[in-house]
């Protein structure tokens, strides 16, 4: 599903089923004690990335968590990696022609209670009432939630920094599948562009909602 987003340069891979494959001695350190839920998300969540990479012709090599536990990737590569219940799926570039990339992939089904109040600003509120009366297939709340998530997985290579849930407001186009980003605290300057927003693109799909961004390298 997820390539389906994505724009020319960028590889992804994704499975509904986990794979029993093995870890890199450095990567099994991190999951060593985890219970077995988080070890097949991390397990093939790293695979779908290898595969990825191997497609960009980037040997097989450990994916290790960095900062805020984002994946430490290859120099030369920008990647994201996401997984819920039934899905997995990772997205990789080459620098040169994406500067970043941001992935995620939930159920289609309502939040639990208390998410969207606690992730949406009074106009997103608005927006997903909107969007829930007119069409009732899709779980907007988790969109929405989703699409947040890609855009903080987007902006923290780019930034370095922490950005909350009430520090970008969203906006989802329900007839193109595209979905719009704004940050509302000071942007920084990241290559001498003010980084301010994201846009991105979304689909309801197989029981999930996935969301995507891919920031183009800056042309000179």
């Amino acid at each position: 599903m997820i390539e389906d987003l994505m724009p020319p340069g960028v590889v992804a891979v994704d499975t509904f089923e986990d794979f029993d494959v093995r870890l890199f001695p450095e990567e099994e350190e991190h999951v060593a004690k985890a219970v077995d839920k988080r070890r097949k998300e991390f397990t093939t969540g790293r695979h779908c990335a290898r595969l990825a990479l191997g497609r960009l012709g980037f040997p097989p090599v450990p994916l290790l968590p960095g900062e805020k536990r984002a994946p430490v990737w290859p120099d030369g590569v920008v990647g994201s990696i996401t997984h819920c219940k039934g899905y997995r799926a990772a997205a990789v570039a080459r620098t040169g022609v994406i500067r970043s990339v941001g992935i995620d992939a939930e159920p289609n089904e309502p939040n639990p209670d208390g998410v969207l109040e606690a992730v949406a600003l009074p106009p997103e509120l608005r927006m997903v009432a909107a969007l829930a009366e007119a069409n009732g297939k899709v779980c907007w709340d988790r969109l929405l939630f989703s699409a947040k998530e890609s855009v903080y997985k987007a902006w923290f290579p780019l930034a370095r920094a922490w950005l909350g849930f009430e520090d970008a407001e969203v906006t989802i186009n329900p007839d193109d599948g595209t979905f719009t980003a704004r940050v509302l605290i000071d942007p920084p300057v990241v290559d001498g562009v003010p980084l301010d927003g994201f846009t991105g693109r979304w689909m309801a799909r197989e029981g999930f909602v996935v969301t995507a961004i891919a920031v183009p390298a800056l042309t000179t």
